[in-house]
């Protein structure tokens, strides 16, 4: 058996552990490092040139075995977005890549919520929850959005009128 494939292994065991917390996602570093350390096996290598190989193998493994793509739970630390290789979890079924970041990110939060339900996350709501985006773009997208709201007019307090950018009402004073 292959580094790889040992590493492929751990990989999926602890997907699965992940899996089993609503809404949870795991970090390359975080996965790259935790595999090393439960398969013994180690390297000097830098993560992002091996982790890509190895997840793949999980990708096929879970497609062949029908199950959900666990591999949408592994999101880059900078921005909470699964990475390049997703295009991988696209492609076993047989879905063209997506070039809208957004597109790849809604379709991977969809793969978690399947994951989510076939591990039987402890804390999955009755309802059989909601698809969501990891916690760190989740909350970019929300500054993003806020920033980009209209801003309610100021409102003169005594005429209820919209107050102008001169910043004095043009009704009362």
């Amino acid at each position: 058996m292959s580094n790889k494939d040992v590493w492929a292994e751990a990989a999926y065991d602890i997907l699965v552990e992940v899996a089993g917390r609503y809404h949870a996602v795991i970090e390359y570093s975080e996965l790259g490092e935790e595999i090393q350390r439960r398969s013994g096996v180690t390297t000097r290598m830098a993560i992002r040139n091996w982790i890509g190989g190895v997840l793949e193998i999980v990708v096929h493994r879970c497609a062949r075995n029908r199950i959900p793509a666990l591999t949408a739970l592994v999101v880059r630390k900078n921005t909470g977005m699964v990475g390049d290789g997703y295009d991988a979890v696209l492609r076993a079924e047989g879905i063209p890549p997506l070039e809208d970041a957004m597109q790849r990110e809604n379709h991977a939060a969809q793969a978690r919520l399947q994951c989510y339900r076939w591990a039987r996350a402890s804390d999955l709501p009755p309802d059989g929850g909601v698809p969501a985006l990891a916690p760190k773009l989740a909350a970019t997208v929300e500054r993003q959005r806020k920033a980009q709201a209209p801003r309610p007019a100021r409102v003169c307090l005594r005429c209820n009128m919209a107050i102008p950018a001169t910043g004095a009402c043009d009704n009362c004073d």
